[in-house]
């Protein structure tokens, strides 16, 4: 029998975390999927809505971490690995880890096909679903090519946007795929990420030197470096709310630019000419600086 630890990291969406924990214990098997168990881990990076107590009330089941601050969200994950096992824990591992965001809602059944779906495909390291907004278009982000010099240069000089069917230009969102179709990708996004024991155990925890943004792209990158695949599986559908904790932070969009240059920096400095790496890295921190300076003039809560 499978085993699936599903680890919710949370900050201020309490009734969204109560509506997602509602779906995941709904989960039934699927026709044709193993039997699995599964156990939730929640940690809350001190909510101040509640939500630790909403999960103590009403879903004693789960494993709650309530932490003293908000670590971020990939070391919010990586409390929840190393209570799983993964890391320096010691102690016996899921087969499968599915990182999971308090927007979103997954259906009854989308649990055991996703896992059918890695059983299927033993190549797997890192699968995902397709992912709708509540208005109930596609959230891009689903399916993503890791944003190298020239695809982030594609993004932000627009051309992405004029010829999204362009395997050239369109491959940050990789718009030029048939969004009913199973594909390869770069990477999906850590709203619903499901992962391989073993590719965690080979490519370690993720990086802390995130905060927000970035993590997930990062992660799904040295999992395929040791050989793993990343699939994108529009055969589950999941409701994504998204931004649901960063639309109200100033924070995030600075976190977003430092994501950037920390992704280029690790990845792809060191094969990067040096007139294009300082123009890159200026370029960011110009952008990065801009969103400061403007938060300064026109500040607003949250954080």
């Amino acid at each position: 029998m499978l085993a699936l630890g599903i680890i919710v990291t949370n900050y201020n969406t309490r009734d969204l975390l109560c509506a997602c924990l509602r779906s995941v214990y709904a989960s039934v098997p699927c026709e044709g999927g193993e039997d699995f168990t599964y156990e939730v881990c929640v940690v809350d990076n001190a909510s101040s809505d509640g939500s630790a107590d909403m999960v103590t009330a009403e879903f004693p089941a789960a494993r709650l971490i309530a932490n003293k601050e908000n670590v971020g969200y990939p070391q919010g994950n990586n409390i929840g690995l190393r209570a799983f096992g993964f890391g320096d824990a010691d102690g016996p591992t899921p087969s499968f880890v599915l990182l999971l965001n308090p927007d979103t809602e997954v259906p009854s059944d989308g649990l055991a096909r996703m896992l059918r779906f890695m059983a299927e495909h033993p190549d797997a390291g890192v699968v995902g679903p397709k992912l709708l907004l509540p208005d109930g278009s596609l959230d891009k982000a689903c399916r993503r090519g890791f944003p190298s010099p020239a695809v982030s240069f594609y993004r932000f000089t627009g051309l992405s946007h004029l010829f999204p069917r362009s395997r050239r230009f369109g491959r940050y969102n990789m718009t030029f795929l048939d969004p009913e179709q199973v594909a390869e990708v770069d990477s999906v996004v850590g709203a619903f990420m499901l992962v391989r024991a073993e590719a965690i155990q080979q490519a370690g925890l993720m990086d802390g030197q995130f905060f927000m943004y970035g993590e997930d792209l990062d992660w799904a990158y040295r999992i395929k470096a040791k050989g793993w695949k990343v699939y994108y599986n529009p055969e589950v559908t999941v409701l994504h709310v998204k931004r649901a904790a960063s639309r109200h932070s100033p924070r995030a969009q600075i976190e977003f630019f430092r994501a950037m240059d920390l992704f280029y920096r690790k990845h792809y400095a060191a094969q990067t000419p040096r007139w294009l790496h300082g123009l890159i890295v200026g370029t960011i921190a110009l952008r990065w600086r801009l969103e400061m300076l403007r938060q300064s003039v026109f500040p607003a809560g949250g954080g």
